[in-house]
């Protein structure tokens, strides 16, 4: 059972401020979803094979291949500053 004090402790570790009445209002709200947690545990799974997604996926990654060379002018084309091949960036650290 979830008490008031738990849940006061759960805020303080977890730094929020709560005022006493939504402290209450957390109690009664963790404590349904902890009782719903125990009918769930009285399933049986036995039968169930785990698994890591609900929907089954596969490899989206693509091979790590270069297409293209870059071209150096276009991508400095746009650049507001440029040092040779480089963007020229304002310095921030002194």
């Amino acid at each position: 059972m979830l008490t008031y004090e738990d849940v006061a402790q759960i805020a303080l570790l977890a730094r929020l401020r709560l005022l006493p009445e939504e402290v209450n209002q957390l109690t009664a709200e963790l404590q349904s979803i902890l009782q719903h947690m125990e009918k769930l545990r009285e399933l049986d799974t036995s039968a169930v094979e785990p698994f890591t997604h609900a929907v089954e996926t596969s490899n989206a990654f693509r091979e790590d291949v270069v297409t293209t060379i870059p071209n150096l002018d276009g991508i400095l084309a746009n650049a507001p500053a440029k040092a040779k091949t480089f963007f020229k960036v304002p310095r921030i650290i002194e």
